[in-house]
């Protein structure tokens, strides 16, 4: 908490603060200068509640992107126990921006399907910085089908911009590769838990997004397109990017009025990067009690639940308007062309 690494601008009182902090724990200890260092730490923490909690929506981005947030390797070294990672698709290669495995979190036998990015430059180019291409998308569904197959639920953490969108992914189908996996996790018959653990960024996160249960953390963003992307379709300018993440409105306090999403996981107090075991923690808790949850249901039900979850996404009323009759189709008026 106390990092005097720079941050982001309107991190700044945050780092005034954690400066003061630092210049009186090099004096000499004394009364007055412990009851000032507890002064200033209330502080401290009061302001990072403030600012976080009313970031603007590219703040939220910015903090999604953060160099030091946790990615789906930082979890599975914490949350989950043995991991056994699994490769390859089985047609072309292994993507190494889609991770798979099988794991425990706790007593559960799970798959864990998720992006990851890769802390070092070296390590970002061979995950291509979280896109997937359509052999990572063919291995998640695959490893899913395995676990289906061994009544084991699957767990998705989402984080990513897009899937990778080179010549070679398309030519692959990479569009292709996406639909199926919705497709096939709209009934794979066994539960299916999907966490945005920091940028869910259009095909790339719906790719692994369809599940029972679909969670975001707090300063996750979750969004039909990155805001850079729309700001260069509307205004032909990436420079507009902070005005096209307020105008789509995909922040977590958004995306769980509108019913996109059914939970949002809290995160330690100045985000994620500031505190990797608690929010580990955090994301355990919820995965444990909701699976809980879903491995109670019936799994005709369960599908049932699922489908009818994701079919009611996005239909809305005007509030003066009536629901839309059903109309009669007229009857077959057969033509003899003899």
């Amino acid at each position: 908490m106390d990092a005097l690494a720079p941050g982001f601008e309107f991190e700044e009182p945050i780092h005034e603060l954690q400066v003061q902090i630092a210049d009186l724990r090099s004096q000499d200890p004394t009364a007055e200068t412990q009851d000032e260092v507890r002064r200033l730490r209330r502080k401290l923490n009061e302001t990072i509640r403030e600012i976080y909690s009313s970031l603007t929506p590219w703040n939220t981005v910015r903090v999604a992107r953060h160099k030091d947030r946790p990615y789906t390797r930082d979890y599975l070294g914490i949350a989950f126990d043995e991991f056994v990672e699994l490769h390859g698709d089985r047609h072309f290669g292994d993507d190494r921006a889609m991770l798979t495995g099988f794991a425990k979190l706790d007593e559960h036998k799970v798959l864990v399907v998720g992006h990851q990015k890769g802390r070092t430059y070296k390590e970002r180019s061979a995950c291509h910085f979280g896109c997937a291409h359509p052999e990572g998308y063919r291995k998640a569904i695959s490893k899913m089908n395995l676990a289906a197959k061994y009544g084991l639920p699957v767990i998705c953490l989402i984080d990513t911009p897009g899937a990778y969108p080179g010549i070679g992914a398309e030519e692959r189908g990479q569009a292709y590769a996406i639909a199926d996996n919705m497709y096939e996790m709209s009934r794979l018959a066994t539960p299916i838990i999907c966490v945005v653990i920091g940028e869910g960024g259009s095909g790339g996160a719906l790719g692994i997004g369809v599940g029972d249960r679909v969670a975001m953390l707090e300063h996750s963003y979750y969004s039909v397109i990155s805001p850079e992307g729309c700001a260069g379709i509307l205004w032909k300018s990436h420079s507009y990017a902070e005005k096209a993440a307020t105008a789509l409105r995909f922040t977590s306090s958004h995306l769980i009025e509108f019913g996109v999403v059914d939970s949002v996981i809290p995160e330690p107090l100045g985000g994620a990067h500031r505190d990797l075991h608690q929010m580990a923690a955090r994301l355990k808790a919820y995965l444990l009690k909701t699976l809980q949850e879903l491995k109670a249901l019936p799994l005709d039900q369960l599908l049932d639940e699922r489908y009818q979850k994701f079919r009611k996404m996005g239909v809305f009323l005007d509030s003066n308007s009536e629901p839309p009759a059903t109309e009669e189709l007229p009857p077959t008026t057969e033509v003899n062309d003899g």
